[in-house]
């Protein structure tokens, strides 16, 4: 282990708070603070000092980020949440950040002055140009982990028809794309969850030429972990408090269900799903299918609060489903925190039921091995992390853009859930752990700091740098 250090998370838009607030159930609030949140927490049990940054927002309607600094309970002697304020005082998308990273960074350097952390690990695009832009400054060394890179992004709303021009007013692809180039070139380590992600989506041609050392010294590969406290296979006093609800709901019998919990993402598609399932009606007959969505209990009703694009994520789902199926063979859950849904889990694992997971990519996948640790076999996409997390056959690979690959998917892992269940529960226990992970990005530090020479940043144009793009989309045409 290295000697204890003071690492800082750099988070633009991660609006962190002790009760998890809007986890999953905003757009900008995904995967990503899940595991900077459970990182963070496993590197302060370690005894480092760790600071998470995110911004500072006074605003009405998002009342739990407006104080200056928060904590975790149990964690609270080595680890702080830190808000800073940008870009006024209102909440903003993370599209709409890009022109106020450089006061963010002025206002951290303020906080710290003289007192620098020894390390600042940064966070999707924002996260990571902010970081070059304090190494520029201080020569503090950082580390970047995506997460989830533009250049996938942009390619599969192209293939799907969008118009360039639309696309970037839109998505900011301009300043995404040019803000990765500078985390990946300027990064001192890059962390990714797989051998999949650093050899393919870090390939793209889009990022050519950021990347100017070899793979195997700037990449680490520190798959994310499973927080075995929240998600296991052992009943608490929350599981018998919500079972008579889910009694009322589905009965006493012990039907199988197949479970997805996700947000509406046009990408995470939720739709292949329910195609799926309603072609094999005759086979799933006694078969339910349980979508847990944050927020959504009566669905025709709470639509009304979602934004535009979740609006036509769940109507196409209504549609497709039709009034006579809700209620009776597929239900809506509201599942409000991490803990009830953990028990969710473990009360449809006792049925034997599977977990389906049929995104067209996805950069890891840590929903399935959540939903593994609870006990539920897994059924999940082969286009991205799921296909190297279960390589070892303890989960079922399915093509997410084939509804008889999903179909067939879905009918074996019922079949085999028990056994599935077993395997995939050894595979996380083994392999997927947050002191895992905070073990890799130790080691990882330790080797950075060890290093005196760093690439010291230059100034770099992302509001009007995007000849990258240009020359691709023309390469593509």
């Amino acid at each position: 282990m290295i000697n204890f250090v003071h690492i800082v998370f750099l988070n633009p838009q991660g609006n962190f708070d002790p009760k998890d607030s809007y986890l999953t159930e905003h757009p900008d609030f995904g995967g990503q603070l899940v595991y900077v949140k459970e990182l963070a927490q496993a590197l302060a049990t370690n005894g480092h000092k760790v600071d998470i940054v995110t911004r500072k927002i006074i605003d009405s309607d998002w009342p739990e980020f407006s104080a200056n600094q928060d904590i975790y309970p149990g964690t609270e002697q080595n680890l702080r949440i830190l808000r800073f304020p940008c870009g006024g005082n209102k909440f903003l998308s993370k599209e709409e950040l890009w022109p106020h990273l450089s006061e963010f960074a002025d206002e951290i350097l303020r906080f710290y002055g003289k007192s620098l952390p020894d390390f600042f690990t940064a966070h999707y695009a924002d996260g990571g140009y902010t970081a070059a832009l304090l190494k520029q400054r201080t020569r503090t060394p950082f580390s970047f982990t995506g997460h989830s890179l533009g250049a996938q992004k942009l390619d599969k709303l192209i293939e799907s028809g969008g118009c360039w021009r639309d696309l970037d007013i839109r998505f900011k692809f301009s300043q995404r794309i040019a803000a990765e180039r500078v985390s990946i070139k300027y990064a001192d380590k890059i962390f990714v969850s797989t051998l999949q992600e650093r050899d393919e989506q870090y390939r793209h041609p889009l990022y050519s030429g950021a990347s100017n050392s070899d793979k195997s010294i700037k990449f680490s590969v520190s798959p994310p972990g499973v927080n075995r406290k929240i998600f296991n296979s052992v009943a608490n006093q929350l599981d018998f408090s919500i079972k008579p609800k889910l009694d009322l709901t589905f009965g006493r019998s012990s039907s199988q269900a197949i479970i997805v919990s996700s947000r509406l993402d046009q990408k995470k598609n939720i739709i292949g799903i329910v195609k799926a399932f309603l072609e094999r009606r005759p086979s799933l007959d006694r078969v339910q299918l349980v979508l847990c969505i944050r927020g959504i209990e009566e669905p025709r009703v709470d639509i009304a609060k979602l934004s535009k694009d979740e609006q036509f994520v769940l109507n196409e789902i209504l549609d497709t489903i039709g009034r006579d199926l809700i209620g009776n063979n597929v239900h809506f859950l509201n599942v409000t925190s991490q803990l009830e849904l953990a028990a969710t889990f473990r009360y449809f694992a006792d049925r034997g039921s599977i977990f389906a997971l049929t995104s067209f990519y996805e950069p890891f996948g840590l929903a399935p091995i959540e939903a593994a640790a609870a006990g539920l076999a897994p059924v999940v996409t082969k286009n991205g992390g799921p296909s190297e997390i279960f390589s070892d056959g303890s989960g079922i690979l399915v093509d997410p853009t084939s509804l008889q690959s999903i179909g067939d998917g879905l009918i074996d892992g019922l079949n085999r859930a028990r056994y599935l269940s077993k395997a995939a529960l050894e595979r996380v226990e083994t392999k997927y752990t947050w002191q895992q992970t905070a073990t890799n990005y130790e080691a990882a530090i330790r080797e950075v700091l060890d290093t005196k020479q760093r690439e010291l940043p230059i100034y770099s144009d992302i509001f009007n740098d995007n000849k990258y793009i240009a020359d691709y989309l023309s390469s593509r045409s």
